[in-house]
């Protein structure tokens, strides 16, 4: 969900008791993924890497990990977890206003509400417009980079105060409190995505919600956790509100290709090798590629998104 314009402290995509993660949602017929799948990095083609690294360092507070002439990794400050990958091809195209299909925007979840209360008044200061929306589960600031690529910094409501309506979960679209949000920062000054940042989800766009479902939910083993959302659907693993969104909203669009600014790959990790090699079973049995590379698995969605399969323990 991209945010309206306006004017708790958080638990990590891994954690939720199994005891609730059981009665919620729908769950794959056959495959599901384990309880403790998290994302990894996302990996994204731009067309000019001075340019994107002012950006993230700049507006998004990120830390250089690791560059190359033309590639550079970015994490938090205080730790080396790479959230993102920038690959410059210099003829890449920006993305349309309206959209490709591929990626809406991926999601950077901080670990508490008070550090995206300072981020907001670190946009206010720098003059940076973003959009902002109250989604009941979490708190978010949208915004674009250099290429038009879509992008989330959010914050995680307890998950103790979610609600459910026969296990679907409920979530919003509502005008944020930025005045509140702020103020949980108790005057604090932003100094760079803290340790404890991950990459929380990536939402992408499909042109057709049961497609979708047939890959990532019955083929790769998501559960469906929102489904009556307008022209979406929303999947995660072990009960978290989402790893992954689809929407329609750019039916018609044309898949993002070679020659765009885009999303190259996301990656999912698993606990072991031995999940990473069942999830790509189970998505080749249901008639989908799925490629053995480098230890782990690529996997490539019906409109040409790839996602990387990878194991945590490689026992």
């Amino acid at each position: 969900m991209r945010g309206v314009e306006s004017s708790g402290s958080g638990m990590t995509t891994r954690q939720l008791p199994e005891t609730a993660a059981e009665q919620r949602g729908i769950r794959p017929r056959e495959y599901r993924l384990p309880e403790s799948t998290h994302l990894g990095r996302v990996r994204l083609q731009v067309a000019d890497l001075e340019r994107s690294l002012l950006f993230y360092e700049r507006v998004l507070g990120m830390r250089v990990i690791r560059r190359t002439a033309d590639s550079v990794n970015l994490g938090s400050h205080g730790d080396d977890l790479e959230i993102v990958h920038l690959r410059q091809l210099r003829s890449a195209r920006p993305v349309p206003r309206r959209g490709l299909l591929g990626l809406y925007h991926f999601a950077i979840l901080l670990p508490d509400r008070a550090s995206l209360g300072r981020f907001v008044a670190h946009l206010a200061e720098l003059g940076v417009r973003a959009g902002m929306s109250d989604h009941f589960v979490s708190e978010a600031v949208y915004l674009t980079d250099p290429d038009g690529l879509g992008i989330e910094v959010y914050a995680d409501r307890p998950r103790d105060a979610w609600r459910y309506d026969e296990g679907q979960l409920y979530m919003t679209t509502n005008q944020l409190d930025v005045d509140d949000l702020v103020g949980s920062a108790h005057g604090e000054r932003w100094t760079g995505m803290p340790p404890g940042t991950v990459l929380g989800h990536v939402h992408l766009y499909v042109d057709d919600i049961d497609k979708a479902a047939e890959f990532y939910h019955d083929a790769l083993g998501f559960d469906k956790v929102v489904w009556s959302y307008p022209g979406a659907l929303f999947l995660s693993a072990g009960g978290y509100h989402h790893h992954l969104g689809t929407n329609t909203w750019a039916r018609g669009a044309p898949p993002a290709t070679n020659a765009d600014a885009r999303l190259l790959e996301w990656e999912i990790i698993v606990p072991t090798r031995k999940d990473a090699d069942q999830a790509a079973g189970h998505v080749k049995n249901a008639g989908y590629g799925a490629k053995n590379e480098n230890g782990g698995w690529v996997l490539t969605d019906p409109w040409g998104t790839s996602l990387r399969l990878v194991p945590e323990k490689t026992s």
